[in-house]
């Protein structure tokens, strides 16, 4: 009898040990590959600042997603630093570039860290891919060149209504971009403490409201993932490049079918973790080499990633550093 109850509880155990994993492994297969369309709209020098301006369409979007003002940039808060670390999904020790380089040098495929564009072009050859910003270093010296991808330029509000147009032409992309820069423009010269900043903040609200109006109405938010992403924010006075917390903290911000309804990310999300979303999402896998990661409490029955410390040491050393500068700093930043 103590035999057969202890062979009972035996397989009990097992059960009990057994159905996490399965049903972990059933509900992450639920949320890897789920999305047909991943769209990212950059907003250039918006830090965490989202939170403190009248963003109407922002907070109506994202009433049900998962939204992060403290996620963290890359350790030099420049915009090439950032926007290349989103687009690759390694630090910027690693790819490598800055504002002078990807306005000089165009980017075409067989780079060591191409941007996510080509293993969206890589796992969907036949797939819509398309990039429309204001600051064209995006374009030109970021994503690729040379692999179909469908690009534009223009002023903020020229971008946002291309966009309108692009998907109310019936363009239904797997993967898009976007970066607004108005936003950086109005920090560089007034600072992030002015009246202007925080009103061109609630510009850009209109803006996304427009831009996801667009993509919901043609019917392609049923299957996407939609991703509001800050590189950089200012400093009081104007500027950024340093470790205050008004420039090293960024928004970060998602909705989708399998977001986890109200949540908050976790204390390591990084705005380079975008890259990583993405993929999975769309169900590409990550290379090995990427250092950004999937945050808890983003997708359901999805564990948030441990950082691959290893696959970048140097960024993980200096970062450690840089957190502990912005404590200080971040005191009267």
């Amino acid at each position: 009898m103590k035999k057969t109850i202890s062979v009972i509880l035996s397989v009990v155990m097992l059960v009990c040990c057994v159905l996490p994993a399965f049903a972990e492994t059933a509900q992450t297969d639920g949320s890897f590959g789920a999305y047909k369309h991943v769209f990212i709209i950059g907003v250039d020098g918006a830090g965490r600042f989202f939170k403190d301006a009248d963003t109407p369409n922002f907070d109506r979007i994202f009433a049900d997603g998962a939204v992060d003002y403290t996620a963290r940039a890359e350790i030099i808060t420049t915009s090439a630093q950032n926007w290349g670390a989103i687009l690759t999904g390694v630090s910027y020790l690693t790819h490598g570039l800055t504002n002078e380089i990807t306005g000089q040098k165009e980017r075409t495929s067989g780079t060591e860290y191409p941007s996510i564009f080509t293993y969206a072009r890589q796992a969907f050859p036949d797939a819509e891919l398309a990039s429309i910003v204001h600051w064209d270093n995006i374009n030109y010296g970021i994503i690729e060149n040379d692999i179909g991808v469908t690009k534009d330029n223009g002023s903020d509000e020229e971008v946002t209504q291309k966009i309108c147009d692009y998907f109310n032409a019936g363009n239904q992309p797997s993967l898009f971009f976007v970066q607004l820069d108005d936003v950086d423009h109005v920090g560089h010269s007034l600072g992030s403490k002015a009246p202007e900043f925080f009103a061109q903040i609630e510009t850009v609200d209109a803006q996304l409201g427009r831009i996801y109006d667009a993509i919901d109405a043609n019917g392609l938010m049923e299957d996407g993932l939609f991703i509001v992403v800050a590189d950089h924010g200012h400093t009081i006075k104007g500027g950024h490049g340093g470790l205050t917390m008004r420039e090293t903290n960024v928004t970060l911000a998602l909705t989708g079918k399998t977001v986890v309804k109200g949540s908050t990310l976790d204390k390591s999300a990084r705005n380079r973790d975008v890259a990583a979303i993405a993929l999975y999402a769309l169900g590409i896998e990550r290379p090995e080499y990427m250092s950004a990661r999937l945050p808890a409490n983003l997708f359901e029955g999805v564990a948030g990633e441990k950082r691959p410390v290893t696959k970048d040491s140097g960024d993980f050393i200096l970062s450690a550093l840089s957190w502990i500068i912005t404590l200080i700093t971040g005191i009267i930043g």
